[in-house]
């Protein structure tokens, strides 16, 4: 299977390195870095997931800043070592309460624990926290919250006192509060990733949803637990569902496919599309979902490309937001690709806001001067 495993923090630096098998070289990981640094490929900017130097695979995630790492010399998976790369990071959460360079160092011991029970002589044994918990004795040093930067992304699901508790995400499931008090607590987040391509005039070509629901449990004596979905909810996009059933209402939801974490149990899923399970320790996938019917997106993108010269074009770029202005959406950025043979970009940015229509948007000025032209 995997021979190493590392954790390298954004400057290279190894904080977390264990040898399961001893097949590769010792200096892997400052090779790894050197590739990953300063990639140089056909067309990609950034390393691919999966590569090879010298005959040995490195296969690695990006997760919270830090490189999440495995090397091996045999022809395995990559799908599940990088599925495994993942879970190490979230049992590693789970324990640690925040995942980043500090919770790792102070907690180095812990996490070197973890690990000779997740993988041993380079096989993966089990990435189940509750499982884990049997195993696994030594008590988390816990980061001050203080020191903990922004969300980033997440941080557009906060908006005015709606805040989410300052210890959802930095509160391990291991480590009770002080005075050995354990409060029991469980969140459930709706996570979805939009992908919608826009024609030049506005129209929408193509849209599309990947959702997860996610769910994070602090309960104690493992009660079971009901999740109540839309009950206009059909599975299929000819509106039958695989479990047949058929809504009637006007405003139904149609999912092409989703699946289901083991603990959840189907039962009544039929009759009033509600889920029961057991939820185990830590974060998990409740269920995961894609939808290609048509939906109304947040955001309307509009381009207009227009030659300014001989070697030069503009582009006016106009994104309007279509949701209630009591909702903020931050950290938004707009990428747009150029030709490979531009040579100087100049970007301007200004923004209207119409009280009536809450219109926001944004112009861009590109110049390009192409060789050879």
């Amino acid at each position: 299977m995997i021979s190493q495993f590392f954790v390298l923090s954004q400057r290279g630096d190894n904080i977390v390195f264990r040898d399961y098998r001893g097949e590769v070289q010792k200096g892997s990981a400052e090779i790894f870095f050197r590739k990953v640094k300063f990639w140089k490929g056909d067309e990609a900017e950034e390393a691919p997931p999966v590569f090879n130097v010298d005959g040995v695979n490195y296969i690695h995630v990006k997760v919270a800043g830090l490189l999440f790492v495995a090397t091996t010399r045999v022809n395995v998976s990559p799908s599940l070592v990088l599925e495994l790369l993942q879970r190490i990071a979230r049992v590693i959460k789970d324990y640690l309460g925040v995942l980043n360079e500090d919770s790792l160092r102070k907690n180095f011991v812990l996490v070197y624990e973890l690990l000779d029970e997740v993988i041993d002589f380079g096989y993966p044994q089990t990435t189940s926290t509750e499982v884990l918990k049997s195993y696994v004795f030594n008590e988390p040093i816990m980061v001050d919250a203080a020191r903990i930067p922004p969300l980033g992304p997440a941080a557009m699901f906060m908006q005015g006192t709606k805040r989410m508790p300052g210890t959802a995400v930095t509160k391990s499931v291991v480590a009770n509060e002080p005075g050995g008090r354990k409060r029991d607590e469980i969140f459930v987040d709706v996570i979805e990733k939009i992908s919608v391509t826009f024609s030049s005039s506005g129209y929408i070509l193509t849209s599309e949803i990947d959702g997860t629901i996610q769910m994070k449990s602090y309960l104690s004596g493992n009660p079971e637990i009901r999740l109540a979905l839309n009950e206009d909810l059909s599975i299929g996009r000819s509106g039958a569902s695989v479990y047949d059933y058929r809504s009637s209402g006007g405003g139904a939801v149609i999912l092409d496919d989703c699946n289901f974490h083991e603990s959840v149990h189907l039962d009544s899923f039929d009759m009033d599309r509600t889920l029961t399970l057991i939820p185990p320790d830590g974060e998990f996938a409740v269920m995961n979902y894609r939808m290609t019917q048509e939906f109304k997106p947040p955001f309307r993108v509009n381009a207009l490309i227009e030659e300014a010269g001989p070697s030069k074009a503009e582009v006016i770029l106009k994104v309007r937001a279509d949701f209630s202005p009591s909702v903020t959406a931050n950290t938004i950025a707009v990428q747009m690709p150029v030709p490979t043979y531009t040579t100087r970009l100049l970007a301007g940015l200004n923004i209207h806001y119409v009280q009536s229509s809450h219109f926001l948007r944004s112009h861009m000025e590109i110049s390009q001067e192409k060789l050879g032209r």
